[in-house]
């Protein structure tokens, strides 16, 4: 077993592998099986995996004993986790062939939790595949569940792309204010205690539930049914950071998945979102009011006579009292902004000149030197003009420090006036 404290070996991960990429789309899924220990079920579920082309999957309730690796007769690899003496909960990672090469590491948290973290050019990425206590448990049982969870994702470093997924037991609700920057409008159901649990959590570690921002049909959203089917429930969740919000293309139910389960399989599609690089000579520079123009009282005065004539201006047309906050604010902002503009104009660049005319003349003179050292034949003259050559160098080259020693004086006394 690969852990986090060790490297993978070369067979493993390959340098050419990526498991996401600006040009290529990662299928990831997450899928309550109820269990997997069952004759011929690992082989269902891998079949089911590739009919719907996923590269990684995520399985809740694995129900396998203890923690490790295995790798399939077809190259996929799992990822277990489950429990150390009993069939039951359990999680599991399943990766496909060539997304197996790009496995950094993997550590198995608990019965509830694994976690991997596979390489790629542009970003990491890291899964945490998880199960949940059920909304019937005991309160300190969630609360333990959670604060494991939030160990985990406090160990993923902020530049990856974290994908948080699983059977999590949260009903997220349709109808809940103050959660816009977690879920999107497009959800369904009744929020239940789990899901207060989980928006709490996205909302501390600044997570976006994936299932609520597509605006698919109903029966595309909803991932459980009870045996006799007649209550339905979105509780299995895809969960990404909110950096990479944007590089999550699409998440649905898949309910044509089968494998003798009561849930449906949840998959997503995942392009890498990059930011797109602006060269610095197309980029627009922000413009500075120049407002050390104030200091000088003639152009405060002028700055406060047209500030009261453009606001007299607005008075007498009944702009200034819109009943708008808002348009009220922007009204005041563009007036004293354009008076600024008008009466201060903006700061301009000074480039700051270090060496002082009298230095510039010396290094023109050891230039007219060097050119008539290079245009003399003479070997006397030559030293000659050689030994003047270095005696003009040397006073360029005190000329220049004492500039350099004027020059930091100077930016020392400018910054205590502007402290003082």
């Amino acid at each position: 077993m690969t852990t986090s404290d060790e490297s993978p070996p070369p067979e493993v991960r390959s340098a050419k592998s990526d498991a996401l990429g600006p040009k290529s789309i990662l299928r990831v899924g997450s899928w309550n099986v109820r269990t997997m220990f069952e004759t011929s079920k690992t082989a269902q579920v891998i079949n089911e995996m590739k009919r719907y082309r996923l590269d990684i999957l995520g399985i809740s309730e694995c129900r396998w004993i203890g923690s490790g690796r295995l790798t399939t007769n077809d190259g996929s690899l799992i990822l277990y986790s489950g429990h150390e003496s009993t069939h039951s909960h359990g999680v599991a990672i399943i990766l496909s062939r060539e997304k197996a090469r790009t496995l950094m590491e993997w550590e198995p948290i608990s019965e509830g939790i694994v976690r991997a973290r596979f390489d790629s050019k542009y970003c990491k990425l890291t899964i945490i595949q998880c199960y949940a206590p059920t909304n019937d448990a005991e309160a300190d049982v969630k609360e333990d569940w959670y604060e494991q969870l939030q160990m985990a994702v406090s160990r993923v470093p902020q530049h990856d792309l974290l994908l948080v997924i699983g059977d999590l037991n949260a009903k997220v609700g349709a109808y809940n204010s103050n959660s816009e920057r977690v879920m999107e409008p497009h959800r369904c159901g009744v929020m239940n205690e789990n899901g207060e649990h989980l928006v709490d959590f996205c909302m501390n570690n600044r997570l976006v539930i994936g299932g609520t921002i597509f605006p698919h049909k109903t029966i595309h959203k909803l991932t459980w049914t009870s045996p006799d089917g007649t209550t339905t429930n979105q509780i299995d969740h895809i969960i990404i950071n909110g950096k990479w919000r944007k590089s999550l293309k699409d998440v649905r139910a898949y309910r044509g998945a089968d494998a003798n389960s009561d849930h449906f399989l949840v998959a997503s599609s995942i392009r890498l979102k990059l930011r797109k690089v602006i060269p610095q000579s197309q980029q627009r520079k922000r413009k500075q009011l120049d407002i050390s123009k104030l200091k000088c009282p003639r152009t405060k005065t002028a700055f406060v006579l047209e500030l009261k004539n453009r606001f007299g201006t607005l008075a007498r047309e009944d702009r200034i009292e819109a009943d708008n906050v808002s348009q009220k604010w922007d009204t005041i902002q563009s007036t004293y902004c354009a008076t600024a503009e008008a009466v201060l104009g903006f700061k301009k660049k000074k480039n700051k000149e270090r060496l002082t005319p009298e230095t510039w003349k010396l290094i023109d003179e050891r230039r007219i030197l060097k050119q008539k050292l290079l245009n003399t034949k003479s070997p006397r003259l030559v030293e000659q003009d050689r030994a003047a050559y270095k005696s003009k160098d040397k006073e360029v080259k005190k000329s220049a420090r004492s500039d350099k020693r004027a020059f930091v004086e100077k930016l020392a006394s400018e910054a205590e006036q502007a402290a003082a």
